[in-house]
C-alpha cells in the first residue's frame, strides 16, 4: 500500500510540474529586465564601439572597409540600443540594416 501511494505521489508531482512549461510568455519581465540591464549594456557597447571604430579608421580606410566596420561597431550596437522596441529580442535586432547593403 505504502508503494502505491508513493508512486501515486510521484506521479502527481511529475504531472503538476511540467504544466508551467506550456505557459504564457510575460512581456512585463522582459521589459523590466531590458530597460535595467540589456539598455545600459548596449549604450556602453555603443560608446566602446565607437571609440574602437575611431581606432581602427586608420586601418579600415585604406582597405576600403569602412562601411563594414561602422556598421559592426556603430551602427548595430546602436540601433540595439535605441531603435529596438522595449522587450522585443527578436533575432531581427541583433544585426544592423547596414549589413544589408553591403556587398
Amino acid at each position: 500500500m505504502k508503494k502505491i501511494a508513493v508512486a501515486m505521489l510521484i506521479t502527481v508531482i511529475l504531472i503538476t510540474s511540467s504544466a508551467p512549461a506550456f505557459g504564457y510568455q510575460d512581456k512585463g519581465m522582459d521589459m523590466t529586465m531590458d530597460v535595467l540591464m540589456v539598455r545600459p549594456v548596449g549604450l556602453v557597447a555603443t560608446v566602446v564601439g565607437t571609440v574602437l571604430f575611431i581606432v581602427a579608421l586608420p586601418f579600415a580606410i585604406p582597405s576600403g572597409s569602412v562601411g563594414t566596420v561602422a556598421c559592426e561597431l556603430v551602427v548595430t550596437p546602436s540601433k540595439y540600443t535605441f531603435v529596438r522596441p522595449i522587450g522585443d529580442f527578436s533575432p531581427k535586432w541583433e544585426s544592423g540594416n547596414c549589413r544589408s547593403v553591403q556587398p
